[in-house]
C-alpha cells in the first residue's frame, strides 16, 4: 500500500470534522496520530474503527494553545516514531459576540486556539519533515468566515483569515522541499455547534440548498494528502455548497 508507514498528525481529532478526517486517514492506510485536549470520548470509537485496517494509531493529549507543552509532546513522539508525512490542523473554537460587546478573553482565546496554534504545532514539525526528505503535506482547516466574514465573528474570522495568510507564505517557503501547504475553507458543516435554526437560515445562502457533512471536508483532506495532489499548493479550497 502506497501510504504504508506514512503518519498523519490530526489536531482537533475529537471534533466532528477531526474525527471524520481521522477515519478517512485510517481508511486510506496512513498511520494516524490524533491530538485532543479534554474530550477523549472519541478514542474507543477510533480504536474499534481501526481494527479492520493495517495501520498504527496513537493519541496525544495536548493543548494546542500551549506552545511549550505542544512542542515537547510532539517532538517526543517524533523521536520515538519518526517524522510525520502530513499535518492536518482541524482544531478550533468559536466564541461569538458582537464586536463592541466582545471581551478580551473572547478575542484572545479564539486567536490562541485557532491561529497561534498554527505556529505551536507546525513550527517544531517542519525541520523533522524537511530532514526526512520524503516531501510532505500541511493542511489547515480555515473557514468561509475567514474569506467573506460573518456577523458576530470578528474574532473567528480574523483567526481563520490569518491561517490563510500563514498557509500561503509557508507554501512558498517549503515548495522546494516538495512539501505542499494548503487551506480548506468549510462552510456550514454538520456538527455539535449547528442547530436547526442555523441550518434553515443557511440554506438560503447555499446553492446546493443543504449543509455539508464532515466527510465532505475529510474527502478533500484525503485528496490533498494523496500523490494525485502533488502539484497543488498555496491554495484555499472552499467546501461550502456554493455559498453566496
Amino acid at each position: 500500500m502506497e501510504n504504508k508507514n506514512k503518519s498523519i498528525l490530526i489536531t482537533g481529532a475529537s471534533g466532528s470534522i477531526g474525527l471524520a478526517i481521522s477515519k478517512k486517514v485510517i481508511t486510506n492506510g496512513y498511520d494516524a496520530v490524533m491530538c485532543y485536549n479534554k474530550n477523549d470520548s472519541f478514542i474507543d470509537d477510533i480504536k474499534n474503527y481501526s481494527k479492520g485496517y493495517d495501520v498504527n494509531i496513537r493519541f496525544l493529549k495536548l493543548d494546542v494553545s500551549n506552545r511549550d507543552e505542544a512542542k515537547n509532546i510532539l517532538l517526543k513522539d517524533i523521536e520515538e516514531n519518526s517524522a510525520y508525512y502530513g499535518i492536518v490542523l482541524s482544531s478550533g473554537i468559536t466564541m461569538d459576540n458582537s464586536f463592541p460587546a466582545m471581551s478580551g478573553e473572547e478575542w484572545d482565546k479564539v486567536i490562541d486556539i485557532n491561529l497561534k496554534s498554527f505556529y505551536n504545532i507546525v513550527n517544531p514539525l517542519v525541520m523533522p519533515m524537511i530532514r526526512n526528505k520524503k516531501g510532505g503535506r500541511i493542511i489547515a482547516i480555515s473557514s468561509v468566515s475567514g474569506i467573506i466574514g460573518n456577523r458576530g465573528q470578528v474574532n473567528y474570522s480574523a483567526s481563520k483569515a490569518g491561517l490563510i495568510g500563514a498557509v500561503k507564505s509557508l507554501a512558498i517557503e517549503l515548495g522546494k522541499r516538495n512539501i505542499t501547504v494548503n487551506c480548506i475553507a468549510p462552510g456550514i458543516i454538520e456538527s455539535e455547534m449547528i442547530n436547526d435554526e442555523i441550518i434553515e437560515h443557511a440554506k438560503n445562502m447555499i446553492a446546493l440548498k443543504r449543509i455539508g457533512k464532515p466527510d465532505d471536508v475529510a474527502n478533500l483532506v484525503n485528496f490533498l494528502l494523496s500523490d494525485e495532489a502533488n502539484y497543488i499548493t498555496k491554495q484555499v479550497i472552499s467546501v461550502d455548497g456554493g455559498m453566496f
